[in-house]
């Protein structure tokens, strides 16, 4: 078998597929996207794709290591990127060519279903209570929240008040038979973060992620050693060696996304290094259906699995993320849970066709939005 052929689609600024074909008639995708930065990811693939023509997609973890480290220069989130989605649709083409779900290539399925957590955030406001019971009630149980807007490097007490009591009225909202994660989003400072945690233990949330930027990782533990509230972060780190130092620190939860770090093989790697630390495993993933797929197919095979995240709407009936699959009702949320999936490769089958027919032209939507301080500095999204 050899690929014969590598395309890209570019749906937005938060969404490329890629597909690779073979000369067996096999095809596999993956979604190599890296948020705002659409069409760079578009074209590190494509330059990928020049070496991919005429080899034999099965050889998974030979074509891997070309790709991350065949050009010299290595790593970072465009590089990483962009492999992750052709090593996704590498193992959704093995595993179509072997009739079997690539979590059944991986060791075999260690649970039957997938607990998922949503986003239940609004405008102006630390979380949506009202949203939040009703997902709830559907059977979520776990939500997540971030503050929202820009916050300065040492907030008045004023502030940090107002951040705790409206975690506090979101706690209320739904009980305490669910959990809540509260996203920082690198907006925070070290030392605003670690004023911060200790206010909110009472309220017990399931973790704080990202209460630091990435480029400041070996301060992680000093966030760890000043609350005994779980720690998660990775969705900014792209590798074994950037996950290695934030897990000696202490981490509670890594979040690799198998779109932004090498893809499954990687992220798989990442999960067992995790496991020596005991570390679970709750991979990012704010991208769509491709993307979620391959998330899925990575947490049936690991045994220290926490929660999935997802961003779309996974009602088959509404969805026009789930419009570009054929069945979108494998991805379907019951109980705040998805069922395991038991096609093969990453056991969806895309709609080329509506693939096709959502692909942007012009000019894509903005990226992150540009935030400033009230001086007119830069601040963080």
């Amino acid at each position: 078998m050899r690929i014969t052929a590598v395309e890209t689609f570019v749906l937005g600024n938060r969404r490329v597929l890629v597909k690779v074909s073979t000369d067996a008639g096999i095809a596999g995708w993956g979604e190599p996207t890296l948020e705002g930065w659409a069409l760079t990811a578009r074209a590190a693939v494509e330059r990928m794709a020049e070496f991919l023509i005429g080899q034999d997609p099965r050889r998974i973890t030979r074509l891997w290591q070309v790709l991350s480290r065949g050009g010299f220069y290595r790593g970072g989130p465009v590089f990483a990127s962009a492999v992750a989605g052709l090593d996704q649709a590498l193992w959704d083409i093995l595993g179509k060519h072997l009739g079997a779900p690539v979590h059944e290539l991986l060791g075999g399925a260690v649970r039957d279903r997938v607990r998922v957590y949503a986003h239940a955030n609004t405008a102006g406001r630390t979380g949506d209570p009202a949203s939040a019971a009703e997902r709830v009630s559907a059977g979520y149980t776990l939500l997540k929240v971030a503050p929202d807007g820009p916050r300065d490097f040492i907030g008045t007490p004023g502030s940090i008040d107002l951040l705790v009591a409206e975690l506090g009225e979101f706690r209320r909202a739904i009980g305490d038979r669910a959990d809540f994660a509260v996203d920082l989003h690198g907006r925070f400072s070290v030392a605003e973060s670690r004023r911060l945690l200790p206010l909110l233990e009472p309220l017990r949330p399931a973790f704080v992620e990202e209460p630091l930027r990435p480029e400041h990782s070996e301060r992680i533990g000093d966030i760890v050693a000043s609350t005994t509230i779980p720690i998660a972060m990775g969705e900014r780190l792209h590798s074994r060696a950037e996950f290695r130092r934030v897990l000696e620190a202490g981490i509670a939860i890594a979040q690799p996304d198998p779109s932004h770090a090498g893809g499954i093989t990687e992220c798989f790697r990442i999960a067992a290094l995790a496991e020596v630390y005991d570390v679970q495993l709750a991979p990012h993933c704010p991208l769509g259906p491709v993307a979620l797929a391959a998330c899925l197919q990575l947490d049936f095979a690991v045994p220290h699995f926490y929660a999935q995240e997802h961003t779309i709407d996974l009602d088959p009936a509404t969805s026009a993320d789930l419009g570009l699959l054929v069945n979108p009702g494998v991805l379907a949320v019951t109980d705040g849970h998805i069922d395991r999936p038991t096609g093969p490769g990453l056991g969806i089958d895309v709609d080329e066709d509506a693939v096709r027919a959502a692909v942007v032209t012009g000019a894509l939507e903005p990226g992150s939005p540009l935030w400033t301080n009230g001086d007119g500095s830069f601040a963080e999204w």
